[in-house]
């Protein structure tokens, strides 16, 4: 079973932060550049919060925010839902929606290895269960029903019938 660490594999491991102090403007610019969805905020080595598209959609509507001057340390969720490296994929899906979120960090003892959103762990699980449904209809194909021999007994039984 596919855990955290091994859809991770798959991801570029480079984790992607800002400190607090950065202005919005630049967030969405990095966010832009790095084709990602979610930032997280860094302070003194340590993952403060996260702040996500859908942030800077509620965001806007609020008096004060302004996308030059307003700094992300003001507008970050200060939540952030971790998991350890050996996660299955079933728990992060649960994970997600247990609680309600869109991205987990991932830990390995006190290191950070990236961090995963549900559409990570989504396409993850969708291809797991490809990979099921496949090695399923090898073991139980026409070919498999047509090597039993039954039918060839049930065909004799029947012309048999009909003379």
């Amino acid at each position: 079973m596919k855990t955290a660490e091994d859809i991770l594999k798959g991801k570029s491991q480079k984790i992607v932060y800002v400190p607090e102090n950065t202005v919005i403007q630049d967030v969405i610019s990095q966010m832009v550049q790095q084709k990602i969805g979610a930032m997280l905020v860094k302070k003194e080595g340590q993952y403060i919060g996260i702040w996500t598209e859908r942030d800077l959609l509620r965001n806007s509507l609020e008096p004060k925010f302004d996308l030059k001057t307003s700094t992300i340390g003001e507008y970050m969720d200060t939540k952030i839902v971790s998991a350890p490296a050996d996660t299955t994929i079933e728990k992060l899906q649960d994970m997600y929606l247990g609680l309600f979120i869109r991205h987990i960090l991932i830990i390995r003892g006190l290191s950070y290895l990236g961090l995963l959103s549900i559409g990570d762990v989504l396409r993850a699980l969708l291809l797991e269960k490809d990979k099921e449904i496949k090695e399923l209809n090898q073991i139980a194909g026409w070919e498999y029903y047509e090597n039993w021999g039954w039918h060839c007994q049930y065909q004799q039984k029947e012309d048999s019938s009909k003379k």
